[in-house]
């Protein structure tokens, strides 16, 4: 949504704040327990997945220690800090992050040449943002069970505990979102940041007691690791990538925090952690007697610290469900911008625009959450689920993010291929390793991406072939005035004030239409009303009305634009007396007037636009959009929903 000039000053003092100094640290100290909670727990996991018993078990050896140790280090510096952090974050919509911003962008792209290239371009976004969502499931239920599995290596006996711990970590973390990503970014920033601490600390006193394994950030390990053990170096690629899993999140909450928070989190804080508790783990697992690798993170403390490292590394789990959680609810209010879903009752919860919270998401996912702990019962089990999703968006972001830059910072050919090749084939390379989790797992984050692909594209396609609808019955509302002041319509004027939303200021709003054409008659008192809605936290009074006469000075009907921002109460009666104040000629009764709300009564056609199986899909979806009426504050009793018939 473009602002308007005289509202920059409003965006432009809510920038200023996020920029002080003291706003800067707040912001920083947030992004860590939201932004990085997912990213700075893949330690608790990654390690021991590569290296744990089985069928695709690497053995510990030197070679194979340095090798995944420089693998690990590189895949978090290629993909992470050079491709996201550096260059990805570059494209934003308005502020938003996440692959939806990068569909946004594309969406904008001109010209009728390249129609098709696009419409496939937003087709594999959209797929690739149905899998950030099987992600955002698995994250909460693979992390929280990470966690409290620790209390397996204090004693056994605590087994039977784990799952309804676990799922009661779960419900807490989901029941408090309602109050919204800053309070929780609050509360869970200060842990957060003594998690990364607990995790410099761990791996640090590893690496002073070994210090040759700093050797292993050399590439050359990992590059010779593939050459002399490509097989080997395959199947540890499937559980290397578990380092970077959070990497989506990341980008999707860049609306939640600043850019330059982020980045000072990420390079003061989180990368160096994170460095120095894997060359930890690698040092532990090839010098450690007895056996390391059934769990080389809580391993890595000593036998008193375990009790607290169980507890710190249980909330900085629940933690990082945060990333994942924030980062589904960004997502799906771009899906309800862009059109790929109904109208849903979202909830901004501070002065920054990408902090919502979106009921249905939350309570959605928790169900999927619930249904994963009780149905995989163990982390190792989950992490077999875990791979596809992630790698599939990242190759997905790649092509998007260079096609902005191409098309819309018009960079030259030979770096946007050259980009791609690099990026591509580092992505390419994860998605084949995990290929041969789907069996153990990996369906179902693809189930659960072909389900939502199934909804966002059935919405989108239905909305297409109703609007088009609609806007034939509507008409222009220009049009709609001239035919009221020609002579002999059998018009009546009747007593009375009538106020008509319209969604678009250029039709005639479908109840206004419907009123006259069915009873022939016309309010004296008309006004027809637009919202729009500004990325903006706050519009003042004096800029949130403006009057059109629609040409005609006396003729009692006038269109009135208000002006919101996303932290105002929508009050649409309130906001027409600042109308009145401004001058409108319509002489309104605000105590009596009459409302009326478009709505478009669906009806199931023949089946040559959609499949029979997409209408009731899309009927049913409809059926969940948001109440207009209690959104926009209108008087229940003095309301009265009109509009007409649309066959899809």
């Amino acid at each position: 949504m473009a602002v308007d000039p005289d509202l920059d000053a409003v965006e432009d003092t809510s920038r200023l704040q996020r920029l002080l100094p003291a706003g800067v640290a707040a912001l920083t100290l947030g992004a860590l327990g939201v932004v990085f909670g997912d990213l700075g727990t893949s330690p608790l996991y990654a390690m021991h997945t590569v290296f744990s018993e089985g069928d695709h078990a690497i053995a510990p050896t030197h070679d194979n220690v340095y090798g995944v140790i420089s693998m690990v280090f590189w895949s978090i510096t290629l993909v992470i800090t050079v491709k996201y952090v550096t260059f990805v974050m570059q494209a934003d919509n308005e502020g938003e992050g996440g692959i939806m911003a990068l569909i946004a962008l594309i969406q904008r792209l001109s010209g009728k040449s390249g129609l098709a290239a696009k419409a496939a371009l937003v087709t594999l976004g959209i797929f690739g943002a149905s899998l950030f969502f099987g992600d955002a499931m698995i994250t909460p239920a693979i992390s929280v069970l990470s966690a409290v599995e620790g209390l397996n290596v204090i004693s056994p006996s605590f087994e039977d505990l784990v799952i309804p711990i676990s799922l009661t970590l779960l419900i807490l973390l989901f029941g408090i979102q309602r109050f919204g990503t800053s309070a929780v970014g609050k509360l869970f920033g200060p842990v957060c940041g003594l998690w990364f601490l607990a995790l410099a600390a761990g791996g640090l006193g590893h690496i002073i007691e070994h210090p040759e394994i700093v050797e292993s950030l050399s590439p050359s390990y990992a590059v010779l690791f593939a050459i002399n053990h490509f097989g080997l170096f395959f199947i540890a690629l499937s559980g290397v990538v578990l380092v970077i899993t959070g990497v989506e999140a990341l980008y999707a909450d860049m609306g939640h925090f600043s850019k330059k928070a982020i980045r000072l989190a990420w390079f003061l804080v989180v990368f160096p952690a994170l460095t120095l508790n894997y060359m930890g783990q690698g040092a532990l697992i090839l010098h450690s007697t007895g056996n390391p690798i059934e769990n080389p993170f809580f391993l890595l403390y000593p036998h008193w610290a375990l009790i607290p490292m169980v507890v710190l590394a249980t909330a900085a789990t629940v933690i990082a469900s945060q990333a994942v959680i924030s980062g589904a609810f960004s997502v799906s209010r771009q899906a309800v911008q862009l059109g790929f879903l109904p109208r849903l009752k979202i909830r901004h919860t501070s002065d920054e625009v990408g902090q919502v919270y979106v009921p249905a998401i939350n309570w959605g996912v928790l169900a999927a959450v619930i249904i994963l702990v009780v149905g995989f019962r163990t982390s190792a089990n989950l992490a077999a689920a875990y791979g596809i999703a992630v790698t599939g968006t990242l190759a997905i972001d790649t092509i998007l993010f260079f096609t902005v830059v191409r098309t819309r910072f018009h960079k030259p050919v030979w770096m946007v291929a050259l980009g791609i090749a690099i990026f591509l084939t580092i992505d390419l390379t994860f998605f084949s390793a995990n290929l041969s989790k789907i069996p153990q797992g990996g369906w179902f984050p693809v189930l659960i991406a072909v389900i939502l692909f199934t909804v966002f594209m059935t919405w989108y396609r239905g909305r297409v072939l109703v609007t088009a609808a609609r806007t034939e019955k509507e008409g222009l509302l220009s049009d709609f005035v001239k035919l009221v002041h020609t002579p002999d319509t059998g018009i009546n004027r009747v007593a009375g004030t009538a106020i008509f939303l319209s969604a678009d200021p250029e039709a005639t709003p479908l109840a206004l239409s419907a009123n006259v054409d069915h009873n022939h008659a016309l309010h004296e008192n008309v006004v027809i009303a637009t919202v729009d809605i500004r990325n903006v936290p706050h519009v003042p009074e004096l800029e949130r009305v403006t009057v059109d006469d629609l040409g005609y000075a006396d003729d009692g009907i006038a269109h009135v634009t208000i002006r919101y921002g996303f932290q105002d109460i929508t009050d649409v009666p309130e906001d027409l007396r600042l109308a009145a104040a401004k001058g409108l000629e319509v002489d309104l009764d605000l105590d009596n007037a009459s409302y009326f709300v478009s709505r478009i009564s669906l009806r199931r056609g023949p089946n040559e636009n959609m499949a029979k199986w997409r209408k009731s899909l899309f009927l049913a979806l409809a059926r969940q959009a948001a109440n207009p009426v209690e959104y926009f504050n209108l008087p229940i009793d003095r309301t009265v929903v009109m509009g007409g018939h649309v066959t899809v």
